[in-house]
């Protein structure tokens, strides 16, 4: 017979390590749970985020001051150091621009005229001068003609009186700019209304335009003894006008004496000169009747000629913003700057030495103004020997001030340049370094075409706009 143990009921087990593990668990539901199972990437454990970030480098950065933005992005570049510089080319000088031969070339400015048409504020922001070595430009028919007429006005003793009109980007502006540049090389005074005009005199800097002379944006004051109408005098605005006259026609206004009396108003002695004239002007409370002294002085006999330049002429032949002293709206023609100008421009200040009064209108910048187109179409087609266009009856927004102020002017339209203006101008283009391409009558034919048949602003869009900063 087999021996066999007895059969001792066994008590279930306890197990203390597991009991253990999960008394000091964070979670009794997780101690006990399975492990999970991995199937893809996805069940991967990640990487917890973290809630905190690393101290960056924090570099203090000077914010720009008031107006430098605008300053930087109103600069006037008139030379590029990356372009190449173009060989062949003439030099500007006085019989330059009015000589045939020169039509349909390209001419460099001199370095002296450069400086004196910076000081006059002839450059645009909108013109292309920092694409190239140095600043040149295209001598036109049109524009041997106005310096044709410039010339016989020095001659004739008698003032011309032109308005440079035509379509949009057509080049009145650079027409005005090398009338300034002859005018400057034969000894002229230039005095310039600029398209940007730089205010020093304020905390920031304001850019006034030839319309800001009449859209309330400068500084204002009736002049003494004046009435029915009464004229107001714009001091900041005259007296960095008299400065950049200074400047531009140092060289003549120091040769000329005073002629007359001006010891009430300065301190200047006997034998001073013009150029003393225009610096006696310390503050702005002396700046206009310092400019008006000194324009008196230009237009008495035995004085060269002078040259008054104004860009956005429809900007002054409008109702100003400014109010006189019984809040009624001022013409622009009761405005003493504006005054001075639209009086010598329909004739009334004679010019005994010779002279000119040229104003461009403005494309980009202006508004709709019946008067003046009416009076420059009236004009033009009399020129052309055609039908003198009527007034519209039913338009009641016109100014007779405006065309008594127009009335005896030249007109001078500009529209797009000929093939061989074109090509000349595409040539140097390319001889700075602007145009890859071959240039040949079809890539100048195709440029001159999608220019708008000869349009300069245009054909600078087409063939350059891809190099402008």
């Amino acid at each position: 017979m087999a021996l066999m143990r007895p059969s001792i009921p066994i008590a279930p087990r306890v197990y203390p390590v597991m009991i253990a593990m999960a008394a000091f668990s964070t979670s009794s539901i997780l101690a006990a749970a399975p492990p999970p199972t991995i199937k893809s990437r996805r069940d991967l454990p990640k990487k917890t985020k973290k809630t905190y970030k690393k101290k960056a480098n924090i570099v203090a950065v000077k914010k720009p001051n008031p107006g430098e933005r605008k300053a930087f992005r109103k600069r006037i570049q008139l030379s590029n150091n990356s372009a190449l510089p173009v060989q062949g080319l003439g030099e500007l000088s006085v019989e330059t621009l009015t000589s045939h031969e020169s039509k349909g070339k390209m001419f460099a400015i001199p370095d002296q005229v450069v400086d004196q048409l910076r000081a006059l504020e002839a450059f645009k922001t909108t013109q292309t001068w920092n694409l190239f070595r140095r600043p040149h430009f295209l001598v036109r028919e049109e524009v041997v003609e106005l310096m044709r007429k410039l010339e016989e006005s020095k001659g004739k003793k008698e003032a011309l009186k032109c308005i440079l009109t035509g379509s949009r980007l057509s080049g009145k502006s650079m027409a005005l700019l090398q009338a300034m540049s002859h005018a400057l090389l034969d000894g002229w005074v230039v005095f310039h209304i600029p398209e940007v005009f730089v205010d020093f005199f304020r905390l920031q800097l304001t850019y006034f335009k030839a319309q800001d002379l009449t859209n309330g944006n400068t500084e204002y004051s009736p002049v003494a003894e004046t009435a029915d109408p009464m004229l107001f005098a714009q001091p900041v605005y005259c007296l960095k006008l008299l400065q950049n006259i200074y400047k531009a026609n140092k060289a003549v206004l120091e040769k000329l004496q005073l002629q007359k009396d001006w010891s009430k108003m300065t301190n200047l002695k006997q034998g001073a000169t013009l150029a003393d004239l225009a610096l006696s002007a310390k503050e702005s409370e002396y700046a206009w009747p310092t400019l008006n002294a000194l324009w008196t002085e230009l237009t008495l006999p035995g004085r060269p000629p002078v040259l008054f330049a104004l860009d956005g002429l429809a900007h002054i032949n409008k109702i100003s913003d400014y109010r006189d002293p019984s809040f009624n709206e001022v013409h622009a023609h009761d405005l003493a700057l504006v005054r001075v100008f639209v009086d010598a421009l329909s004739g009334k200040t004679a010019l005994p030495n010779g002279g000119a009064i040229i104003a461009a209108t403005s494309e980009n910048n202006s508004h709709h103004h019946p008067s003046q187109e009416l009076v420059l179409s009236q004009l033009e087609a009399g020129q052309a020997g055609k039908e003198i266009p009527k007034p519209n009856p039913y338009e009641r927004k016109y100014d007779e001030r405006v065309y008594d102020a127009l009335k005896n002017s030249f007109v001078l339209r500009l529209e797009g340049v000929s093939k061989e203006e074109g090509r000349a101008l595409m040539e140097y283009w390319g001889a700075s370094g602007l145009v890859r391409d071959v240039l040949n009558s079809r890539s100048v034919s195709e440029k001159w075409a999608l220019g708008g048949h000869g349009n300069v602003g245009e054909m600078e869009r087409v063939a350059l706009m891809t190099m402008r900063m």
